[in-house]
Formats: structure tokens, sequence, C-alpha cells
């Protein structure tokens, strides 16, 4: 959450001119005379940084007889967190964003949609393929800084030198004693913009999936859900002690900085223009799908109304920059900010399906699927399917087998997780011993001691040439054991790997197990059912329906070599650990 007055002087000698937008029918006819008739009501919700001038630009030209087709245009601008309205989409496409939490119920989608990032669209985008929103280009821009105190930066060589991820990366890895933060970047765009550059620092580095962890894990040490608990950590007053226990750095938007430092702070903030070019937060103007011709044109009648120069200096006001990276009158340039700034100009989602700054849905996917996976606490139930069919050849991976293949991408996910995740490991077939279809390889346990096992168990599964899918036996069991020992601190879950579908005709069938899963459910001690699908023989409405009854989601590939970004999908699906 985070809430701009700082130009609001500004802006409201602006307003003072007008008439407001949503007033009486008759003073806006008056005001408008003959020039327009009719009346089409549109609604804008923009995040709270960039709606005051967006709606003291719309009431000026509003008042000055703003139409569309000959219509009258009455405007409502109203001041939407872009993670709220992120989550309000994603439930009316029946998705979830990771990290993005529940809807508010008293928020509705607008005809016009401005968050500050094309990243919340692009995501969007990725999981719900009817959410195609038309326009999407930039109004306005901030670039993506790394945030430090004064006089820290001043020993990076800030403002004279260039600083790059690469110098930030090795003083925050190497135990130099950088104190990182990052607000939550599954719910914040400038965080997600930082974590995609540290990233990309990372694996240019050292080039290793360990050593990404490792960046992300100290990334994380420091992040806060909302943006005003980041900046408060910042250091309060100027002496030694101060400035070494405070936040030393963090991703942020240079209007964050601009605001911080408004408030007279005991330290400044200096805004690093960290190289390379992290993805500036872009400000598109999405029209909702969905919308009627009539609001349509209306909606790019605004976007029009937006492209002034009054426009731009009431950006200036808020900190924020033009679209190609220059300022407006007002805007108060952080010492050695550049002109223009911010990266090349972000095609719009509908592009090529690029992200701001080009990246592409699948980097972000992964990225986010990682940090989850890092980030998140975890007490997991793996069930791996060792059935025959599970012998299969890929020939995309150079003729392994269809579990080699899985059991690779399985340990590679296991060493994103740290040692305050929780993990048992188990396999499923038919007849596996003692009348089970399942056998437990690991019991869940903290893999601060029973990593070795669990990765000692991973390399040792093979198949049961002859064992068919008791999958709805091994679920109902599966489930019952992650619930016994269900933990309150950490997310309760159940990742299943399967290529088939259930064909054990001596177990329960599939309308025992859902009523048994439906009376088991408890929401005092959720328990999230993720089950990946491999190769052309599963029955993806089989699984769907488990997963309708006890939460989590089903990923389906029909390439086996595809199962490890789906498996960091899954991961990212967990919601948030209990703090």
């Amino acid at each position: 959450m985070r809430s701009n007055h700082r130009g609001a002087g500004a802006i409201a000698a602006a307003m003072a001119l007008v008439v407001v937008v949503g007033g009486s029918w008759f003073g806006y006819r008056e005001l408008a005379g003959s020039r327009c008739t009719g009346e089409v009501k549109l609604s804008v919700a923009a995040s709270p940084e960039i709606a005051p001038a967006v709606r003291s630009t719309v009431e000026s030209w509003s008042a000055g007889g703003g139409s569309a087709d000959g219509t009258c245009v009455v405007v409502d601008v109203s001041e939407v967190n872009s993670v709220d309205m992120a989550a309000v989409i994603a439930a009316q496409h029946d998705v979830g964003l990771a990290g993005v939490g529940s809807a508010n119920g008293t928020l509705e989608v607008p005809d016009v949609w401005l968050p500050d990032s094309s990243t919340w669209l692009v995501r969007l985008k990725t999981l719900a393929p009817g959410f195609n929103p038309a326009d999407g280009g930039s109004v306005a821009r901030s670039p993506v800084v790394a945030a430090m105190p004064e006089p820290l930066a001043e020993s990076f060589g800030w403002p004279d030198k260039n600083v790059g991820w690469a110098d930030l990366l090795k003083r925050i890895t190497t135990g130099t004693g950088l104190r990182t933060g990052i607000v939550e970047p599954t719910r914040d765009a400038a965080g997600l913009s930082g974590l995609l550059s540290l990233g990309a620092a990372a694996g240019a580095e050292g080039g290793s999936q360990q050593a990404q962890t490792a960046a992300l894990r100290s990334l994380a040490i420091g992040r806060s859900a909302l943006r005003d608990d980041l900046v408060a950590k910042f250091p309060q007053a100027s002496d030694a002690a101060s400035l070494a226990s405070g936040l030393n750095v963090a991703p942020l938007s240079e209007e964050d900085v601009i605001e911080y430092n408004a408030k007279k702070p005991p330290v400044p903030l200096a805004a690093l223009y960290v190289e390379p070019t992290p993805a500036p937060l872009d400000y598109p103007f999405a029209i909702m799908p969905g919308t009627d011709p009539a609001r349509t044109a209306a909606a790019e009648a605004v976007h029009d109304a937006l492209d002034s120069g009054t426009f731009r200096d009431l950006l200036g006001a808020q900190g924020l920059r033009s679209p190609d990276g220059t300022w407006g009158a007002g805007f108060s340039a952080p010492t050695g900010a550049p002109s223009p700034a911010g990266g090349p100009p972000s095609p719009t989602p509908n592009a090529g399906g690029k992200a701001a700054g080009g990246l592409d849905p699948a980097t972000l996917d992964r990225s986010l699927a990682t940090w989850t996976a890092v980030t998140a606490p975890g007490r997991m139930l793996a069930v791996m399917d060792v059935s025959g069919s599970m012998l299969e050849r890929v020939p995309e991976a150079d003729n392994a087998s269809r579990m080699a293949v899985t059991l690779a991408a399985a340990q590679a996910g296991l060493s994103l997780f740290d040692d305050s995740w929780a993990l048992g490991l188990w396999t499923f077939s038919t007849d596996l011993g003692g009348g089970k279809d399942w056998r437990e390889l690991v019991p869940i346990g903290p893999l601060s001691s029973n990593r070795s096992q669990a990765l000692a168990a991973l390399k040792s599964i093979t198949p049961k040439p002859d064992g068919d899918t008791g999958l709805y036996d091994t679920m109902l069991a599966a489930y019952k054991e992650v619930q016994e020992g269900w933990a309150a601190d950490r997310v309760n879950s159940i990742v299943m790997f399967t290529d088939g579908r259930n064909d054990d005709d001596n177990g329960v069938d599939e309308q025992t197990l859902l009523a048994q899963l439906k009376d088991l459910a408890d929401p005092r001690r959720p328990v999230q059912v993720i089950i990946l699908g491999i190769g052309d023989g599963v029955d993806e409405g089989q699984l769907k329906r488990i997963t309708d009854v006890t939460g989590g989601g089903v990923f389906v590939t029909k390439d086996p070599t595809k199962i490890g970004d789906i498996f960091l999908k899954a991961l990212a699906l967990r919601p948030a650990a209990p703090r």
C-alpha cells in the first residue's frame, strides 16, 4: 500500500480551475455547449501516485468539452493499488497470481486500468488467456533504482561512478554486512524489477542455480510486504550505529526516493541508477476486455488527452517522468539522475507478448516461481509415480527415461529449499508392499537433518515395470499423512508427479475419494494438493476434480523436459506461509 501526496498543491491549484467531472449533467452540458451531446461514463482505476495527475488532466479536458465521436465523456478516476486490482481481475478470470492473495470484495474491474507496470498485465495474460486488454501504451515512467543511504552510497563512488548489479551482488553475498531489503516482488512491480536484475546478475556471475538461490535468500532476509514498512527500515539517524543497523539498499522506484527525500529525513536516500538498467515502472493505459465500443472510444479519447504538456508537468510534480524518460516542470531530480532514463520504451503486452523492458512472460514466471520456492517455508510430501509407463523414453532428453527426467527436475527443485523446509518422499504404483499402492522412502522431516537421505532416495528410485497407477488410494493416504502432522508456521502441501490416470480396479473409486477428501478438509488445517502431469496419458479433468476439493492446482505438460518449469510454477502457487 502507498499514498502519495507530494505535488498535491500544484495539482489542487489546477483542479480549482475546472469542474468536477462527476458533477451534475446540467452544469457539464453548459460548459461543453453544443460541442457534444449525450453522455458516456468511463471508470478509470489508477495507481495512487499517478491518479492525481490523471484526474486533474481529465477533469480539465472534460470541462473543456472533451468528447468521443461527439458524445460527452464523464470520467471517474479512482486510486487503486496495482496489486489489489490485479487480485480482482485474477478472480474474475478464475486464476490466482502467486503471492497476490484474495480479491477485495469492494473493488470492481474498471473500464480502464492504469497499473504501475506492464508486468501486471503480462502476469495476468499468461495465466488467463481471456485477459486481452487493448491499448497498453505507457503514459508515464519511473526508473527502478537501488535506493541507498547517501553516506553508504558515497562508498560506492556515488554520484560520480556507475554502479553495476554485479557490484551490489558481490557485496550482498560475500558477508560484507550490506543489509538488503525488497518489497515482496510477487506484490510489487519495483521489487520484481530489482529481483529480475539481481537474478540476472547472479546468473551471469556464478552461472549456477545455487549462486542465484544464495542471492535470493540474501535479498529475502529484509523483505517487507508493504513499501511503507520497507522504507521505515532505512536509518532514522545519522550516527554510525543507526547507519550500521538500518537498511542499506533496496530496489525502489525513483518516485519512491523522491517522495522519501521530500520529507527531509535525517539521512537522505541516494538513487543509484544501476546497470544494466532494470525494467522501469511504465504505467500502461489498459482498456479492459469486454469494454463496449462507446466506452472504448471514450477511453481512447482520454488517452489522447493525457498526451499533453500539462499532464507532463503534473507528472513532474508527482515525481514521475514522461513515457520517454524525460521530465516536466516541478520534477525534483535526484542527484545524478540521467535524462532520459529508465530503459527503452516498453512495448505493449500484446506486441509479441513482451513485458516491460523486453522481458518475456517465461522469464517473469520463472523468476517469481523461484523466489516463492526459496522464500516461502514449506512442509511438503513429494509423491513420485513409479508405474511402468515411467520407463518410456524421451527423445528430447537424449532418450533418457521419463522417470530419469522427472527425478532430475525433483533434485534441482530440492536445491532451492533451505534447511527451514520439511520434506518427505513417497513412491506409488500398485502393490508396492503390505497391500499398499505407495511406499514411504523418507518420512516428512526437516531438511536440516534429512537432506542427504532425501537425495539418496531420489537417486535410488526405479519404476516398477508391470506396475499400474494407484493414484486414488495414494492421494487419500498422502492427504491424511500431511494433515495429521500439520504445522501452523508453514505451507503444508502434497506435490504428486504422475504420467497417467488412476487405473487401480482394487482401490477406491473417484466418487469415494472425493467424498472422503471433502470430509477430511479442514479450513483450520489446510493442505494444498499440487499435481504435476507428464505426457499425454494424463486425464487432466480427473486430476482437477481432486484439487477442486482440496485446493491447489494441476499442471500438465506433454513434454517431459518441461517438468522443471511446471514444478516451479507449482511451487509458486503455494500461498505465503503464516508469519
